[in-house]
């Protein structure tokens, strides 16, 4: 097996998604859970590489947890989202509802997976897709 350049890699990833999310084929992407550190030392080139395949980039400090994936996936980590248009803004409305449920006592049941579909659908997952995973 050859060695995996780290940096490369996690560049051609984003690379990837930003020209998916310019083409319109998805609303939303995300890069691996990075370091701090990680982030910052991507951070410029992505930049670059996303405006050049027509997508804007976020960096997200605190990923919004659903049940979609696992708590723990980007606990501690940065995530750098692709997206364009006012996509970013519908994910940042949907950690405002979820902030907001939490606070009344209401992210239970229904309500919570309602929210879990609303984020799976932002990353442009199919619904049969977003509901297998949510069991």
């Amino acid at each position: 097996m050859r060695p995996i350049d780290w940096y490369s890699f996690n560049l051609g990833v984003i690379a990837a998604f930003a020209e998916m999310v310019g083409a319109g084929a998805k609303q939303l992407a995300l890069s691996h859970p990075l370091t701090p550190v990680e982030a910052d030392v991507l951070w410029d080139e992505a930049v670059i590489v996303a405006k050049r395949n027509g997508a804007q980039l976020f960096r997200e400090n605190d990923l919004i947890v659903t049940d979609l994936f696992p708590a723990e996936v980007a606990a501690g980590k940065h995530v750098l989202m692709m997206y364009s248009g006012a996509t970013l803004d519908s994910y940042l409305a949907l950690k405002q509802a979820k902030a907001e449920m939490m606070a009344d006592g209401v992210y239970v049941g229904e309500m919570r997976r309602a929210l879990a579909m609303a984020f799976g659908r932002l990353l442009s997952y199919p619904d049969d897709k977003i509901a297998a995973r949510l069991g």
